[in-house]
């Protein structure tokens, strides 16, 4: 498969795109950036974030390296679908739409997705692939599963600078959804990673 078929410039019709990785990896500039070029396009954008994520900004999202753009922040995956179908029913309806940390908005968003997409509209999501315990987060495997054009970012580990996979969350609790930033999270890389957290294949004796 060429990187072409993997990442076309500018699909048509109803696909699924996923932008996955660690924290600090440019998700989210990844997907403003894919968002920009539709416009350029003159293709009509709609995006959309957690309600939840206000460590930037309320309405916008904001990527860890300042760019900005407006968006709908939605409290759940019902209300962004209701809110799309809205615009449908104004025959405003989008051609791209992007959600950002999209692992925030529950499983219910897999079904969203998949039916915008079944509808003609470009789907662009990105969101954390794994949880600060290195666990598959939420509704990510299963939305990766579903998605036409998958892509996986890695962050500089702040320990080896070699390729970071993982975020260590070093200042919190033990909730499994803690927003933060840098005061909270560092990506960290295979080998770092292991020193400071157990995950559960560690803890599995291996077979004699």
């Amino acid at each position: 498969m060429t990187a072409y078929e993997r990442h076309p410039p500018h699909p048509v019709g109803g696909t699924i795109e996923v932008i996955a990785g660690p924290m600090f990896s440019g998700k989210t500039e990844e997907l403003l950036r894919r968002l920009r070029r539709a416009s350029l396009a003159k293709q009509a954008v709609t995006l959309f974030k957690p309600e939840r994520d206000n460590r930037h900004d309320t309405t916008d999202v904001v990527s860890h390296d300042s760019r900005r753009q407006p968006a709908h922040a939605m409290a759940d995956a019902a209300a962004l679908e209701a809110m799309v179908n809205q615009l449908i029913a104004d025959h405003q309806m989008p051609d791209v739409i992007g959600i950002d940390e999209v692992q925030f908005f529950g499983e219910k968003i897999v079904d969203v997705c998949n039916r915008l997409a079944d509808c003609g509209i470009r789907v662009i999501a990105a969101g954390l692939d794994l949880d600060y315990l290195g666990r598959p987060f939420g509704c990510i495997p299963l939305l990766l599963a579903h998605a036409e054009y998958v892509t996986k970012l890695n962050a500089i580990c702040s320990i080896t600078g070699r390729p970071a996979h993982f975020s260590h969350r070093i200042e919190g609790g033990s909730e499994d959804v803690q927003i933060g930033g840098a005061e909270s999270y560092q990506a960290l890389s295979r080998e770092p990673y292991n020193e400071v957290v157990v995950r559960s294949h560690h803890r599995v004796t291996p077979a004699e």
